[in-house]
Order: structure tokens, then C-alpha cells, then sequence
């Protein structure tokens, strides 16, 4: 199960009132001004704002509604109301009735302008949510005896995929997993995502031993930096530069999930996991981590870390630091164990309950106002337990 948040989403509330109100407004803006006209002073002649009504309703309701509003606004502004007493031509009311239906007109022709880049703007968007789900494709409810539930929270509006990246793939050496954190965040850091997934989902496969899932993804992650510093800074000269773009890093963490549940791990720099245990958060790792990846190169010996054993109903939470980091107004960090330990009481701990419990302390503590990227995979380990030799 996968679950994406773009900041800057529209809530669903305001937009069904906001709808209602620009329904209702022209309307209202009708009768106000023809009540008006009736009661004011017999020198007022206010018959003239019946104009403001058309362009109201384009604005809102579409064009349409707008050309029936026009309409009988028009024929209001020809009707003598409430005109005793006053010095009102027909001449003052025709040239009323022509000045709606100069606003008519416009408001029609950019109402219908509005529609065309509405349509523009959703196939757009249509486009990019279905190139975002390849880059950080959906992961299943369940794989190979784990329950699963992941989401992302982008710190760039309008984004459903940010500088966080994570994958879950079932090999032949045990269920792998990845989580990791591109320096920066939002759309700028993707093709560093795109690069370090596509090369992992290989790798995952292809590598018999641990370690050298990591060091393809170190490879695949030089690479993507040459690439990008001879797209973005072209020399005269053939030969790249040793390090084209040092200041560039991402921390990753590998896991390794085998069938009687033993855990081994390669940190480098990222948040260790937590472990849920019924009514029970703790950290499941305390090794000192490698380097992020792109600061140094790895060692020549990359042992992997063994974490123990993840037991049936066990948990484990997967983050990045946006997580840990989020502020509230009074800049106090998100109190990440504690909301941990509260989502953990309930027996079996459920991947999706937590996710979803997690990220909504997150949005309230941060009152949506999120500086980074921040993502969460949780899974559940529901294989049943061997019996004992």
C-alpha cells in the first residue's frame, strides 16, 4: 500500500463552500442591487452594478451560466423599477443594457479561456502523477509474507514524489529493502531518485551478496552525478572532472530480510529503524553508520550489520529524517517515539494504521507546514513461526 501527500492538495470542505458561495453570489448580487434601486434616493441610480453579476458568474460557474445571468440582468436593466420619481431615460437604461453585455462578452471569452487551460493543466498533471508512480511506484498490501504500508509527504507543493526514496523487492536471498534521502528535497532531487531505484531494483536480483547491492548503487549514484554535471556544466575538454558534484550526497539504508527472519543491514548515514512491538517502540539498531553515499568511497570491506531476528506480529518503521526533524511553530521537534509508542498499542500492530496514525500527528504538529521531504515505510512480519529444530 502506498500513500502520497503533495503539500498544497485542495481539501475537499473548503472547495465544496467555496463552489456554493460563487453558485449563490451572482444571485445574491441581483437582488441586493435591484432591492437598492427600489429604496434609494430617487438621484441614485445603481441599476448600473447589475453588470458586476455576469462577470461574477463566469468567474466561478462557467460561461454558460454566465450568458443566462447576462441575460437577465439585460432585461432587468430595461424594466423602469422603482423608477418614480426619478429622472430616468430610456436612453441611461439602453446604455446600461450595452454595458452588460460588453462584461457578457469578455467574461464569456475568458471563461472559456479559464476551461482550456483547466483541460491543459489536468492532462498535465495526469502526466506527471503517472511518471511520479514509475519513479516511486506503489508498493503491495503484502510481499512474500510481509504486510506493507509506505507513503511520502513532499515538501514542494503540487508533488506527490520528493528527495526521499524507498523500495521493497522479494529475491531469492531474502525480501531487500532500501530507504533513502537525497540532499535537498522536492523536484530537484528526482533524477538522483530515478537513478538509485533503477539501479537497485537490479541490483537486488542480480547480486548474490549483500554489500554489492551497495556499492552498485554507489556506482549508479557517480554515474547520475557525471551525467548531470556534463548536462549542466559542459566543458571544452572530453575528460570529466574527478568529482563533479562533491556537494551532492544521499544517505541509504539497506535491509535484508530472510526467511526465518533474520535481519542484516548497511547504514550509510541514514535514521536507523525503529522496532514495534505490541505497545513498544524502540530503535532496532545502534551501529555506528557508514558515510552518506557520494561523500567518500566505500570501504574495501563492507560487513553487513546483523540486527537480530524480526519475530511474527513484529514491526519495523522506516523513515527519513524529515520525520524526526518537522518543527511546530515554536520550532519543537516532532516527538517521533512517543507518537510511535502511542500507534503501537494496538495488537497486531497494523502497518497501515500506523502510517496513516504517524503522518496525521505530522500534519497536525506541523500544521501542514512541512521544510522537507518525509518518508515512512512500515511492515509487518506475518510469516508463521518455525517450528524449533
Amino acid at each position: 500500500m502506498i500513500r502520497t501527500i503533495a503539500r498544497g492538495g485542495t481539501r475537499v470542505g473548503a472547495s465544496r463552500a467555496w463552489r456554493t458561495l460563487v453558485l449563490v453570489l451572482p444571485g445574491l448580487w441581483v437582488a441586493t442591487v435591484l432591492l437598492w434601486e427600489i429604496l434609494s434616493p430617487p438621484q441614485a441610480q445603481l441599476i448600473q452594478l447589475l453588470a458586476a453579476a455576469p462577470a461574477i458568474a463566469c468567474a466561478g460557474t462557467g460561461r454558460r451560466s454566465c450568458v443566462l445571468l447576462g441575460g437577465l440582468c439585460a432585461a432587468f436593466a430595461l424594466v423602469p423599477i422603482g423608477t418614480a420619481g426619478r429622472d430616468e431615460s430610456l436612453g441611461t437604461r439602453c446604455g446600461t443594457f450595452a454595458a452588460i453585455l460588453a462584461v457578457v462578452l469578455a467574461s464569456y471569452l475568458t471563461a472559456g479561456r479559464r476551461a482550456r487551460l483547466q483541460r491543459e493543466l489536468e492532462s498535465a498533471r495526469a502526466v506527471a502523477d503517472a511518471a511520479q508512480a514509475v519513479v516511486l511506484r506503489p508498493l503491495p498490501p503484502r510481499l512474500d509474507g510481509l504486510a506493507l504500508a509506505a507513503g511520502q509527504l513532499s515538501a514542494s507543493r503540487g508533488a506527490a514524489v520528493g528527495g526521499d526514496l524507498y523500495e521493497v523487492v522479494a529475491t531469492a536471498h531474502g525480501v531487500r529493502v532500501v530507504m533513502g534521502d537525497v540532499r535537498g528535497h522536492g523536484l530537484a532531487a528526482i533524477g538522483t531518485v530515478a537513478a538509485l531505484l533503477g539501479s537497485f531494483r537490479d541490483a537486488a536480483h542480480e547480486e548474490t551478496e549483500f554489500a554489492d547491492v551497495l556499492r552498485r548503487l554507489e556506482r549508479a549514484l557517480d554515474r547520475h552525478h557525471r551525467e548531470r554535471s556534463r548536462h549542466e556544466h559542459p566543458a571544452a575538454s572530453a575528460t570529466d572532472p574527478p568529482s563533479p558534484v562533491a556537494e551532492d550526497f544521499v544517505t541509504v539504508l539497506l535491509l535484508e530480510i530472510r526467511p526465518d527472519g533474520t535481519v542484516q543491514a548497511l547504514n550509510c548515514g541514514h535514521p536507523w529503524p525503529y522496532l514495534l512491538t505490541p505497545g513498544q517502540a524502540k530503535p532496532f539498531a545502534q551501529a555506528e553508520p557508514l558515510p552518506p553515499l557520494g561523500l567518500f568511497p566505500l570501504p574495501d570491506k563492507l560487513p553487513p550489520i546483523d540486527c537480530g531476528q524480526l519475530h511474527p506480529g513484529e514491526a519495523l518503521f522506516l523513515h527519513t529524517d524529515g520525520a524526526e526533524d518537522a518543527r511546530d511553530g515554536k520550532g519543537h521537534f516532532f516527538p517521533l517515539l512517543a507518537a510511535l509508542t502511542e500507534a503501537a498499542k494496538e495488537h497486531p500492530v497494523s502497518p497501515k494504521d500506523v502510517l496513516r496514525d504517524v503522518f496525521t500527528a505530522l500534519q497536525r504538529h506541523t500544521a501542514g507546514n512541512t521544510t522537507d521531504d518525509i518518508a515512512i515505510l512500515v511492515l509487518r512480519n506475518d510469516r508463521p513461526a518455525l517450528a524449533p529444530l
